[in-house]
């Protein structure tokens, strides 16, 4: 059984004053296809806090670590920004599919800024932080992450 991680990434969620509906979707999600969760942890809009929280689900040795909110283009979103920091390098095409299925629904979609990579051996995945935005994101690329899994842990055989 493959590991996942969620981190919730706002400001709202982080004092109180909003309740986290998209990590609590996102762990419902990943249960379902039958990943072991932990979280989701709160951080505020933060690099430093964000990259923390992610490094750690790293460094527990989680397969995916999924961040939720900070995607778009406020002042206060710098999801993308951390995740330039702590990345080895991206996977354009999950970030590329996120937005294509999204555009189906909204074309506001275009503005999410929402990406993958990796480190060591986890992929990380950001989505949007509306519930909609975030499971809708999530699924589009859920197809291929178990394939990603494999091949980030050294099983690169093709059949």
């Amino acid at each position: 059984m493959s590991t996942a991680h969620v981190v919730t990434i706002s400001d709202g969620v982080f004092h109180g004053t909003r309740e986290d509906k998209s990590g609590a979707a996102l762990v419902t999600l990943l249960t379902k296809e039958r990943f072991d969760v932990s979280g989701p942890d709160v951080v505020p809009d933060d690099v430093e806090r964000i990259t923390e929280a992610v490094v750690t689900a790293v460094t527990r040795g989680v397969d995916l670590v999924v961040a939720t909110g900070g995607t778009g283009l406020g002042p206060r979103d710098v999801t993308p920004q951390a995740m330039a920091i702590l990345i080895d390098y991206e996977v354009p095409g999950i970030g590329e599919t996120m937005r294509r299925e999204g555009a189906s629904s909204t074309p506001m979609a275009m503005l999410s800024r929402s990406l993958a990579g990796v480190r060591a051996k986890t992929l990380i995945v950001s989505v949007p932080g509306s519930m909609s935005g975030a499971v809708e994101s999530l699924q589009a690329v859920l197809p291929v992450v178990s394939h990603a899994i494999k091949l980030l842990s050294g099983d690169t055989a093709h059949s």
